[in-house]
């Protein structure tokens, strides 16, 4: 059985779309494959041989360049309570097994309730502990080992929070959503608490137009599984929200709701890139209360085709775009009338 929501990949051989405006040059791979699931001496000679089989067939293969772009509203409330993290490059940080690992980025968006504080000690957490766990030694599946590191940190980081919260008087009832991309080489780990989501723009040859593809999977009290698991825990659904109140099922913080149900465990989804992707959205949900994800794409590549954003300050034209699609998208939002914090922050795939 898989370890992980696959998303889809082109069937047929991807070309890069025409007119991107995506220039970086990519690294080459040293060397990348994964092995079989050890079970015999047999099986695990059979896994060896795979590892050096994909490492010859990928070493000629590019590694992408990611790069992040974000920007931030307040809008109708009192305080801004999203915070996000970009972190284009932290394989020396992460120290990953040479032979296998080429290049790690991290990008995450977390959407605060009840507060700041759950999202801030996210933000300045979460990527912390994911490099402390995140596997040194050579490993037989990269897959299998970075899920079970992705699973192991929200975990670590939640208890941090909530043996933090707990110790104040009064004990904080902040709580987050999460939802975080890992890049591993040309693999995407997608890891989602609550209702923020990650987007990608997948060009689509057959129809010849880019597609907005989900990478993340929501999480509110009404979805059938999340509801059992609350009712299960002793919780009850009423309005839709979690006794009432809270609005998402899974969250960092909200630790007088742990008890009914609401967990830290994300779902993680496994994503390879390809030729034809042109960027990561990720955003809370106070963009998407009024944009869909198609528009949201959209209006970003509208962004990006726009000749009159002139770069400044000597910064490549293709940054200006990025830059400038992230605050339009942003603004765009509040105008249509979000009453949220809202928070877009847009990866830019070099080829």
């Amino acid at each position: 059985m898989d370890l992980f929501g696959d998303l889809p990949e082109p069937e047929r051989s991807p070309r890069p779309a025409a007119g991107s405006l995506d220039t970086s040059i990519s690294q080459m791979v040293k060397n990348e494959g994964k092995g079989a699931k050890r079970k015999t001496s047999e099986e695990e000679k059979n896994g060896s041989e795979e590892l050096v089989e994909k490492k010859v067939c990928k070493a000629s293969s590019a590694i992408f360049g990611l790069k992040g772009y974000v920007a931030e509203r307040k809008g109708e409330r009192e305080e801004m309570q999203d915070a996000h993290v970009i972190l284009n490059d932290i394989t020396e940080e992460c120290k990953p097994p040479s032979s296998l690992i080429t290049r790690v980025s991290y990008f995450a968006v977390f959407d605060g309730h009840g507060g700041i504080r759950a999202s801030k000690f996210a933000a300045q957490n979460l990527h912390q502990n994911l490099i402390r766990k995140f596997p040194k030694g050579d490993v037989i599946s990269v897959e299998k080992t970075v899920k079970r590191c992705l699973l192991d940190t929200f975990k670590h980081t939640d208890e941090e929070f909530l043996k933090q919260a707990s110790s104040q008087k009064p004990a904080w009832k902040d709580g987050s959503t999460a939802t975080c991309v890992l890049a591993v080489d040309n693999i995407l780990y997608i890891a989602n608490l609550g209702d923020s989501r990650a987007i990608l723009c997948r060009y689509n040859e057959e129809s010849q137009k880019h597609a907005a593809l989900s990478l993340s999977k929501e999480h509110n009290p009404t979805q059938y599984e999340e509801r059992m698991r609350i009712q299960k825990a002793g919780g009850n659904v009423r309005d839709g929200r979690v006794l009432g109140v809270l609005e998402v099922s899974r969250s960092i913080g909200d630790g007088q709701y742990k008890r009914c149900g609401v967990t830290s465990v994300p779902d993680i989804r496994r994503c390879q890139l390809t030729p034809n992707d042109r960027f990561i959205l990720l955003a809370c949900d106070g963009l998407f209360k009024v944009f869909t994800p198609e528009e949201a794409v959209n209006f970003i590549l509208s962004c990006l085709e726009d000749e009159k954003i002139q770069s400044r300050e000597g910064k490549p034209a293709v940054d200006a775009r990025y830059e400038a699609a992230c605050n339009r998208l942003a603004n765009k939002a509040v105008q249509r009338g979000s009453a949220d914090n809202v928070t877009v922050m847009v990866v830019r795939i070099g080829h």
